[in-house]
């Protein structure tokens, strides 16, 4: 089946009050087939929404929008902007696609539910709070003893569970407002009592979603624990990374370049406030994506296939494009960096932008945890077959039964502050000992810290 699209930008405007102006030939039909037309109200309530926040903000707004049509369903993503005391809409990325939901008949719903499942039934309101659950007509269909009664939430009996693609069916289809099969789930208070869950929106006489209606079959499955080595170590999926990148990394991408773009101010001028929460956004999906990649590391490293590539490099030069690559950040704390001369050169053995990794989070880290106007020293060193490379700050320090501690998985010593994941460190070690270095950590409590990254000297 050949799936329509409309690479190109599709426009409309609304008046002040709502209604449709002008639009292009498929937004139009959209707009008839919702049972609208020019003149009136915009019919699609998604796009309704959109239009109606930016109206509000002032602001340009742009969303991804799922709109059912008689033929399928049309992805698209929208973009409101206030114009001449009107709104002008900007469709992109225009795609019909088959509808993957079950019959919108109340009645052919109810026998299609039934045909889902024969496990119990629960029906749950829009802030996922349980409204009923009951017994099915099957051996299965008997409740757990600790049934959840009305009003509890949803999350609170289930957790759910990502499929081998790292999908989850219902998240997915409760953004869209369709339906979703084959959700997997254990129970809160027992993670070996499975569960297959699949469900159909409920819509109101005003056609607002009001709920969702569905079926619990329960899975004569233990819960396979996480794969261990024998040093402890977790065994993710070959395609950890692929499924990351699709599941955070292209909506974390979309939301900090939405985020820079308010921020910036590129559409006109902004209140400040707003323009504030815009820059909030976008630090916080950057520190997300931090998080992000470092998952990626952690499920490259802990495999027992990672391997690390011997080559010829320069710690110093090394530790001066670290400094480069932080110089702004150091700049914005007035904290200064000593980097190695130029005309000095230390020769080991490892991986380039492995070591160039190691070295960025290590004076990364000292830079966010240094007083201002102090100073990070990058010194390199080489002796008895070993060439090493030293950050050293004027913070704190780490306390000697700290020192082990601070390598391990999630471990800030404490902190609150947002910054950091928890796993820099953890990767650093892992990576330095598979190219046949460690990281140890000197100074004198009080006095800063010092990180030693060795590794193997040339010649």
């Amino acid at each position: 089946m050949n799936i329509p699209a409309h690479p190109a930008v599709l426009r409309a405007s609304v008046t002040s009050s709502g209604c449709l102006a002008s639009a292009d030939g498929p937004i139009l039909a959209l707009q008839r087939e919702a049972g609208g037309d020019i003149g009136t109200p915009i019919a699609v309530p998604q796009i309704a929404a959109i239009v109606r926040l930016s109206q509000r903000l002032g602001v340009t707004v742009s969303r991804l929008v799922v709109a059912a049509a008689e033929r399928g369903d049309i992805d698209m993503w929208v973009r409101a902007r206030p114009e001449g005391g009107g709104m002008a809409l900007s469709v992109i990325d225009w795609r019909e696609r088959p509808a993957a939901v079950l019959s919108t008949d109340p009645a052919a719903r109810e026998a299609d539910i039934a045909a889902l499942a024969e496990g119990w039934i629960w029906q749950v309101d829009t802030h996922l709070r349980f409204q009923m659950v009951v017994a099915g007509d099957d051996a299965q269909g008997a409740l757990p003893v600790d049934a959840p009664v009305p009003g509890t939430l949803f999350s609170a009996f289930f957790d759910l569970k990502p499929d081998e693609e790292g999908d989850m069916a219902m998240l997915r289809g409760l953004t869209q407002r369709r339906a979703f099969r084959d959700q997997m789930a254990v129970l809160v208070g027992d993670a070996t009592r499975r569960f297959r869950l699949s469900a159909f929106p409920l819509f109101d006489m005003a056609s607002q979603l009001s709920g969702y209606r569905g079926a619990a079959l329960p899975v004569e499955q233990a819960v396979i624990a996480p794969v261990r080595t024998d040093a402890g170590i977790i065994l993710y999926p070959a395609d950890f990374s692929k499924r990351l990148d699709r599941s955070l990394r292209q909506p974390l991408g979309r939301i900090i370049a939405n985020a820079d773009t308010i921020g910036a101010q590129l559409d006109g001028p902004l209140r400040p406030d707003y323009a504030d929460y815009a820059q909030d956004i976008a630090s916080a999906g950057r520190h997300l994506m931090a998080l992000v990649d470092d998952l990626a590391d952690l499920q490259a490293i802990d495999r027992p296939d990672f391997s690390v590539v011997a080559e010829e490099i320069d710690l110093a030069d090394l530790g001066r494009r670290a400094a480069g690559l932080l110089g702004v950040k150091a700049l914005d704390r007035q904290i200064g960096i000593v980097a190695p001369e130029t005309d000095c050169a230390v020769n080991a053995i490892g991986e380039f932008r492995r070591v160039l990794q190691i070295l960025v989070n290590l004076v990364g880290n000292a830079v966010r945890y240094s007083p201002e106007g102090s100073t990070v020293r990058i010194v390199t060193e080489q002796d008895h077959g070993e060439a090493r490379i030293m950050v050293i700050d004027q913070g704190a320090g780490i306390a000697p039964k700290d020192r082990e501690r601070v390598f391990e998985k999630f471990e800030r010593l404490g902190r609150e502050d947002a910054a950091g994941s928890g796993l820099g460190l953890y990767i650093s070690r892992r990576l330095a000992r598979a190219m046949g270095g460690d990281i140890r950590i000197g100074g004198v409590k009080g006095e800063g810290a010092r990180f030693v990254l060795s590794l193997p000297a040339l010649g």
